[in-house]
């Protein structure tokens, strides 16, 4: 069969989007006239940042071979985004980038290729810069590989050379399409990818009975065509309304029961392109005219209505969002329009999570599940580019495992989810298996960083020899240490020479607290975090500091404090904005001056005390506090 389905896998910045501009150059897939920078990067937040959020397919047709590419994004906290894509291929073009050699997420991909048994080809980028350092990079590819030298292709995706053998040697080792299937579903909702690299997917081929399979790996939503479904078929085949009197099949999707009209199928180049048909082993889209986007899930199955297959494919591990946080309107009357763009947002990015949330403060929202805080980031960035909407985010937390003293055990994602202490019989929390690498100079001060954060350490591994040697340092480390502001630490404490993977290793027994925040003797339900019980102070005395800085001043004192329970453990007081009352006197006694200041001191404590105190928190402390 002459198709070939394979995708890009890189650290952050090593080329994978100007590779693949490339490729559509030399396949003519679009026309030079057409051709921009980033051409698969459709979004403006990707463009702008440099940075690939969303994975995208394209078809190429090059020397009688038809080759469907899957570029995907780099950085850790997008990658499901790469383990879908990597369900969907038979190969991987592991790229990296000969001025920085291995970095942290091209091993956490490359592991990632590894578990789907893909043909890697490894591939040396930026083969032309005067800072390449090709001979040591090679020899890291080797040491991570075990591969020989004479099997790493050397580019240049900027300048082209080299990308000619590099699109070659995908038609030569990437394999055709085989009908193979994961291993069984473990249940609706728990759905593992093989894990085992030793041994092939287990080939079905026997049991290909032609009847339509498809899996679907990304979905998008047009306001006229309703939900466009990006997929994979397996078996069979799937027709649209293109060139066929009798319109498009009747599909039916397998877990959620809902069925369509195949409107259109087609493929990517890399914009829609109708066909006629997509057959076993191709790669496409068809357009389904679903306005309700829950009838749709990334991992399910899509067969024919009047002849279903008799079980869906395997389709893709749940992923457990990691990191909790309050999203809320600033203005109240948005939540619908909050509401229905977080509903589109979860169609093309599965990894997300939210349930509705009512906060006295803020009113109704959702508590939104992440990956990382840079996902938290472009969620809120495309919520307001995308949707024109402004959103209110609360501190960050982790999600905790709370065993109560009556046996149950719930999940706290917020600090209001958490029970009071004497209902509380033990708490655990996500702990993570971080690499971290780095030069050999600043090995010193990432263990200290990492120390600092109350990681463990387990070992160093070496890159490379000789000048300029790196090291990989594997460590553990709680999940709270790593949300807030650890990345750029890190990047701080290296000259931003370091690189960091990091995944769910397990939960482990803590001692955490609720921290509560009071502005005015107010309680402010949204800025309460939850913290080690050893840190309290420290954390309570940077929130109240920053609230200090940021609070605008009323026309009475403001008490800023941090409590637990009933105990205050840090406090600050933001003196009142004073009219200058005494303007107008001019001579005199100067009793009359202090009768009126002694008149407008009682003013402001009778405004206090008739509970006209209340402060309305701006968004700008908010971010104080979460950027604390």
């Amino acid at each position: 069969m002459n198709i070939r389905n394979f995708c890009i896998i890189a650290h952050i910045d090593h080329g994978k989007s100007t590779l693949a501009d490339r490729f559509l150059e030399l396949t003519g897939t679009v026309e030079k006239r057409k051709m921009k920078a980033q051409m698969l990067d459709s979004m403006e937040l990707e463009q702008e940042r440099g940075i690939t959020i969303k994975l995208t397919p394209v078809r190429m047709a090059y020397d009688n071979y038809i080759l469907n590419l899957i570029d995907t994004p780099g950085h850790v906290d997008f990658n499901y985004e790469v383990s879908r894509s990597l369900a969907a291929v038979e190969g991987a073009i592991l790229l990296v980038d000969a001025t920085q050699g291995v970095q942290a997420q091209t091993i956490g991909n490359l592991y990632l290729a590894l578990e789907q048994n893909l043909t890697i080809i490894p591939v040396l980028n930026k083969i032309d810069m005067p800072i390449a350092e090709i001979e040591k990079t090679k020899t890291e590819i080797i040491h991570l590989l075990g591969c020989k030298e004479e099997e790493i292709l050397m580019c240049s995706a900027k300048t082209g050379q080299g990308v000619e053998e590099v699109l070659r040697a995908v038609i030569e080792k990437v394999p055709a399409p085989r009908h193979c299937e994961d291993p069984a579903m473990a249940g609706d909702e728990a759905i593992q990818l093989p894990t085992d690299t030793g041994s092939p997917r287990p080939c079905v081929g026997a049991r290909d009975d032609g009847i339509l399979r498809a899996l679907i790996f990304d979905s998008t939503y047009d306001d006229y065509r309703g939900v466009v479904a990006a997929i994979r078929v397996v078996y069979g085949e799937i027709r649209g309304p293109f060139g066929s009197a009798q319109g498009g099949q009747k599909i039916k999707f397998m877990r959620t029961g809902a069925v369509a009209e195949a409107l259109e199928v087609g493929h990517y180049a890399p914009e829609f392109k109708a066909d006629p048909i997509i057959a076993s082993g191709q790669i496409g889209y068809v357009v389904t005219g679903l306005k309700e986007l829950k009838d749709v899930r990334v991992g399910d199955t899509i067969t024919l209505a009047n002849s279903p297959a008799s079980e869906p494919l395997s389709g893709y591990k749940e992923i457990k969002p990691m990191v909790f946080a309050g999203i809320f309107p600033q203005e109240g009357d948005d939540y619908n329009s909050l509401r229905d763009a977080v509903d589109r947002l979860k169609l093309s990015d599965a990894s997300l999570f939210y349930e509705p949330e009512h906060s006295q403060a803020m009113g109704f929202g959702f508590r939104c599940g992440f990956l990382g805080m840079l996902h938290l980031d472009i969620f809120q960035e495309r919520l307001k580019r995308e949707f024109g909407l402004h959103v209110v985010v609360t501190v960050p937390s982790v999600a905790y495992k709370v065993l109560k003293t009556d046996g149950k055990e719930i999940i706290a994602k917020s600090p209001q989810d958490m029970p009071e202490p004497n209902y509380i019989a033990e708490i655990e929390e996500p702990w993570m298996s971080v690499d971290v690498i780095t030069p050999q100079n600043y090995i010193g001060n990432v263990m200290g960083l990492i120390t600092e954060r109350e990681g463990r350490y387990l070992n160093t591994e070496y890159l490379s020899a000789g000048a300029g040697q790196r090291a990989i340092l594997h460590y553990e480390l709680p999940l709270a240490s790593l949300i807030t502001d650890f990345y750029d630490k890190l990047k701080t404490v290296t000259s931003g020479y370091a690189s960091l993977n990091y995944e769910f290793k397990r939960y482990e027994k803590t001692d955490v607290i609720k921290l509560d925040i009071l502005v005015a003797e107010e309680k402010i339900e949204s800025l309460a975090t939850l913290v080690w019980r050893d840190s309290a102070f420290k954390v309570g005395k940077q929130i109240v500091n920053s609230l200090k800085e940021t609070l605008p001043k009323q026309q009475f004192v403001i008490k800023i404090q941090a409590a637990i329970g009933g105990k205050i453990v840090a406090a600050e007081r933001l003196s009142a904005l004073r009219k200058d009352v005494t303007a107008k006197l001019y001579g005199g006694d100067v009793t009359r001056k202090n009768k009126l200041l002694e008149k407008q001191k009682k003013g402001k404590k009778k405004m206090l005390a008739m509970g006209k105190g209340k402060v309305d928190i701006p968004t700008e402390a908010y971010l104080a506090v979460l950027k604390r």
